[in-house]
């Protein structure tokens, strides 16, 4: 009983933050319909205080309500004025809260790259829009067998949408497995890795190709919970996840990741998932270091 009213009451909480000020944040998103210039990226910068603030609320309501201990490492050398790429392994829904405990208001607001047409859901794309989500349009490789014409212009067009990025830090999030982990996922993979699926170079490819100059370093996120199985997200809720470690490494980006043709050139797309293939073995070995961690 008592988990399930924690359980409620947490969400009661989070719930009051989100309709007290998604009102203040969709008039600066309407604002920006309008406005031109600097007067625009004031409003963004209006917006990005908004989600910022609710952030923190949350945050808080965790830390008043929840015994949860969120255990954060490696955040001391972050900076809101440095643009990142964030890549970190996804097992839960509890995943973005531990995202927003350890990078909130430590880097810009994080951001995913989403499918230009999730910006016609009602008042989350717009949402999405105005807090600068880039939206991405990819066309597949048989659609371009039979259009070779429009090759390369997806990029282009995520490019345009990032180009607000030249003008603020960002931090764009990338979730290489593409999906939550299961065992049951992992087995289908046969994936060689113990406590990841395969990652997918292909995503993060587009991601470097389209943002690489702007972005200044790496985060390597790995979220690590005690037991073998992640937690669900109402289980955070009704206080039953004693802790969390993010482990957060900075590493440089190489140029060369993003100077190439992943699509069309081979010895290119080697050297990318040879770089996300490396990243995935020491991520893997890390994984295996913090749950004996949080045994012991």
């Amino acid at each position: 009983m008592r988990r399930l009213l924690t359980g409620c009451f947490v969400t009661l909480l989070f719930l009051l933050n989100t309709l007290v000020l998604i009102g203040p944040l969709m008039v600066f998103a309407l604002l920006k319909l309008v406005l031109k210039g600097r007067n625009r990226d004031r409003a963004s910068a209006a917006v990005m205080w908004i989600a910022e603030t609710w952030a923190e609320i949350v945050k808080l309501i965790f830390a008043l309500c929840l015994p949860t201990q969120w255990e954060v490492r490696g955040a001391a050398t972050l900076s809101q004025d440095t643009s990142y790429l964030v890549v970190s392994n996804h097992q839960s829904w509890v995943d973005i809260p531990a995202l927003i405990q350890a990078l909130n208001r430590r880097t810009p607001f994080f951001k995913f790259f989403l499918k230009k047409e999730l910006i016609w859901v009602p008042f989350l794309g717009l949402a999405w829009w105005a807090l600068d989500y880039p939206f991405m349009k990819r066309y597949s490789k048989a659609f371009l067998d039979k259009h070779p014409h429009l090759k390369g212009h997806d990029l282009e067009i995520t490019r345009a949408a990032c180009e607000l990025f030249k003008r603020q830090p960002v931090t764009v999030v990338n979730y290489l497995e593409g999906t939550r982990f299961t065992e049951a996922k992992h087995a289908a993979q046969r994936s060689p890795f113990r406590h990841l699926l395969l990652p997918k170079a292909g995503g993060v490819a587009f991601v470097l190709a389209a943002l690489g100059e702007q972005l200044d370093a790496l985060l390597d996120v790995t979220v690590a919970y005690p037991g073998d199985k992640a937690p669900g997200f109402w289980e955070l809720l009704s206080g039953q996840v004693p802790k969390v470690i993010i482990d957060i490494q900075l590493r440089e980006l190489d140029p060369a990741l993003w100077a190439g043709d992943y699509e069309n050139d081979p010895a290119f797309r080697q050297t990318v998932q040879n770089w996300v293939n490396q990243l995935w073995m020491e991520k893997d070995q890390r994984i295996d270091a913090l749950r004996a961690e949080l045994k012991g």
